[in-house]
Parts: structure tokens; C-alpha cells; sequence
């Protein structure tokens, strides 16, 4: 079997190479398992579009934890399929969200999306990943997909795996880490070098960044952006007051929920993120809200004006016919890219308020990453320290 390899394929190798010397590579080739979960971890690489999801990692790993726990990793001599009953999902589902990550999960991998997903990848398997028995609630891995024979000899990649996805979970909670880490220095620096602070919006917010990342640091840029500006607003003339204008996020970042990303009160103002210059998805979400207007945020450093026109030239390719191009394309009230966000961000700068612009980021970071309050302050005490005792190195340098 071909696959792609990426940041995190020398780690599955490296682990692989440990468990079965000189075996790793015939293994790897060999097992849709170990290619699947190469595909997964993709979004341990700097870039990476992916979500760093853990759902279809966790309902492998509670399985195969299982199954190892029950002794038929060990036990070459008992039949799992006619000897066990199958794990229960209550038992399965509370593990999982144990996992670091894990607190939030819903059902949906165990249940049907690990194998929806790993069938769209190997099509022409017949084996499932997940056995079940769905009046019972009981649950199997697919002991045929954790075995890979090479030249006669049978390896067991059960163990193997669930080390794969332990070294990911790691990888993804250094990455959030040193992320908390920039964010605090910076916090700590933004009165006195707002150079830094500037540089390091821009690195976040770059066309080649994760997309997670763009759409959250867009949130909160354009939040402290609006947070400054209000509109005069009343149900009849004498009860017009002024009331501050306020953004909210609608869901989780880069999710395929369809729906709308940012939302603007009290005035109804629908924002979009996308890293596409597709009509047919600007089109798309436009038809979900009923040609409602909406501003689309990309992360691209085209011109707004040069995005737009590109998008009315592809839709006159495909509709062809004006009325219903000028229809939507009188929906899209505003296009905000790269450079404009670090415009309005150089103003929040100059004027000395980027610290909520970083809280913002945290917190919905911490959202993303599905960390509870007490990781989130347990890894921010961590950070703090860190940057104290490197702050108190830089003094004794100085002296």
C-alpha cells in the first residue's frame, strides 16, 4: 500500500523500528491500520489543515486497550471473537474521555465515523475496524486489522498502536505548550517591544498557517476591533441608546457543522472564515443562510477587491446568468484578508491593548484543544514560570 509521508511518519517508524527491528517498514507498508493512523496524525505537521482531532485516535485506542487488558494480546491460545462478550460502550466512552483531550468527545467515532471514515480510505477492504453489536451495546476492534504477517512471521500491532497514538497526543500537547508559551511572552513584552508583539500576530495569521489557528486569532483581532466601536440602536425614537458592538463565535474552529463562524451583536452581522477562493463555496454558504449578507474573512494576502473579482468571474463561468449572480454577489458584504486583519491588529497594537487580543486567543485555543480549567492553569502556572526564570537569566545577562 502507498502512503503519504509527513512530520509525524518518522515517529511511527522510529516506534515501529523499536517494537520490530528491521521489520518496520514491510510492517508499515503492509497494515491499512498503521497507514490510516499516518493519515490521521497528519496535523501534528507544522501547516497542517487538519483538525487535530482525537475522536477516531481514542475509540481505536479505548479497543485496543481493551483488548490488551483482557489478555489477548498475551494469550495467543484464546479465540477474542468466540470467547469474549465484547467491551461494553458505557465502559468504552467514559475511558475516552479520560484521555487527555478526551473530555468532551461524543459517541459518533465509536459508533460509526472511525469506520465511515477508514472505509473511504480503503475501499476495498473488507474488515471494519470496529465490530458491533448494536442491541447489546457491545463492542470489538478488529483483531485481523492488528495482525500483519511478513515473509510467514505474524506480528501483533496492538501495543505498537496504542504507543503511535500516545506519542501523538504528546507531540499535539507540546505544540499547544510552546503556543501558550509565545502567547505569555508576548503578553509580557507588548509594552515594551510591540515590534515582537507585531511579528508574532503576523506568524499566526500567515496564508501557509494552521487554518484552526488563522480563524481563531481572526476572532479575536476583529472582537477587540469591534469591542472599541458601538451603534446607536432603540425600538422607537426616544428609546435610541448607544450599545457596544460585540462578536461571538458560533462553533468549533475549521468543524463541518454548516454553520456561520462569527456573529455580530446587536446588529445580526454574519462573518466567514475560509482559506478558499472557490465560488462554489462562498456561494454555498451564502444558500445556508438564505442569501443573508455576509462578511468572509480569508486567509489569503490577495487583495480584497482582486478576491472578489476572481470570485465574480468563476460565478459567471457557472450561473451565466446575471440576475442571479448579482443576487449573490450583493450578499457578500465585505471581504477581510491577511493584510487587513494585521492593520486593524498594528492599531490595537499602537494603541497599547493587545493583551485581550491574546487572552482571546488562549481561551478559545483552550476550547479547541479541548482542555478542562484546571489543564488550561495547570500548563499557564507551567508557562509563567518558565518565562520568569528566563526573564531573571536575561537580568543577571544584563548586569
Amino acid at each position: 500500500m502507498k502512503f503519504e509521508t509527513h512530520q509525524f511518519t518518522s515517529k511511527i517508524l522510529n516506534i515501529l523500528e523499536d517494537m520490530f527491528p528491521s521489520y518496520s517498514e514491510e510492517i508499515f507498508k503492509n497494515s491499512p491500520l498503521l497507514i490510516y493512523l499516518n493519515i490521521k496524525t497528519k496535523s501534528a505537521s507544522k501547516g497542517s489543515k487538519s483538525r487535530g482531532s482525537f475522536a477516531n485516535h481514542y475509540a481505536l485506542y479505548v479497543l485496543i486497550e481493551d483488548y490488551i487488558n483482557k489478555g489477548y494480546f498475551e494469550n495467543k491460545n484464546k479465540n477474542y471473537f468466540n470467547d469474549y462478550e465484547g467491551a461494553q460502550f458505557t465502559n468504552l466512552f467514559k475511558r475516552q474521555r479520560e484521555l487527555p483531550f478526551g473530555q468532551k468527545l461524543q459517541n459518533h467515532a465509536i459508533n460509526s465515523r472511525l469506520n465511515d471514515e477508514f472505509i473511504k480510505y480503503f475501499p476495498t477492504i473488507q474488515l471494519k475496524p470496529i465490530l458491533r453489536d448494536t442491541e447489546n451495546q457491545r463492542y470489538w476492534i478488529e483483531e485481523n486489522l492488528l495482525k500483519v504477517k511478513i515473509n510467514e512471521k505474524e506480528f501483533n500491532l496492538a501495543k505498537a498502536i496504542l504507543k503511535i497514538i500516545d506519542t501523538y497526543v504528546e507531540t499535539k500537547k507540546e505544540s499547544f505548550q510552546n503556543f501558550l508559551d509565545a502567547c505569555l511572552e508576548i503578553h509580557h513584552l507588548n509594552d515594551s517591544n510591540k515590534f515582537q508583539a507585531y511579528e508574532f500576530i503576523k506568524e499566526l495569521i500567515g496564508v501557509s498557517v494552521d487554518a484552526r489557528i488563522f480563524e481563531i486569532v481572526s476572532f479575536a483581532i476583529l472582537k477587540e476591533k469591534y469591542a472599541n466601536e458601538s451603534i446607536f440602536i432603540g425600538e422607537t425614537l426616544s428609546s435610541v441608546k448607544e450599545e457596544s458592538l460585540t462578536l461571538y463565535k458560533t462553533g468549533r474552529t475549521n468543524a463541518n457543522d454548516g454553520g456561520i463562524d462569527f456573529v455580530m451583536k446587536p446588529i445580526g452581522r454574519f462573518y466567514q472564515v475560509t482559506e478558499t477562493i472557490d465560488v462554489n463555496k462562498y456561494f454555498l454558504d451564502i444558500d445556508k443562510v438564505q442569501k443573508f449578507p455576509i462578511t468572509f474573512v480569508i486567509k489569503s494576502d490577495k487583495e480584497s477587491n482582486e478576491i472578489k473579482q476572481q470570485i465574480q468571474e468563476q460565478a459567471t463561468q457557472k450561473y451565466k446568468v446575471p440576475s442571479i449572480i448579482n443576487k449573490y454577489m450583493s450578499c457578500i458584504e465585505e471581504i477581510i484578508n491577511v493584510n487587513d486583519l494585521m492593520n486593524i491588529f498594528n492599531n490595537i497594537n499602537e494603541n497599547g491593548k493587545i493583551q485581550p487580543v491574546i487572552n482571546e486567543i488562549i481561551i478559545q485555543s483552550k476550547v479547541e484543544f479541548n482542555y478542562q480549567e484546571e489543564e488550561i492553569e495547570e500548563l499557564l502556572e507551567a508557562t509563567k514560570e518558565n518565562l520568569e526564570i528566563n526573564l531573571d537569566l536575561i537580568e543577571e545577562d544584563e548586569e
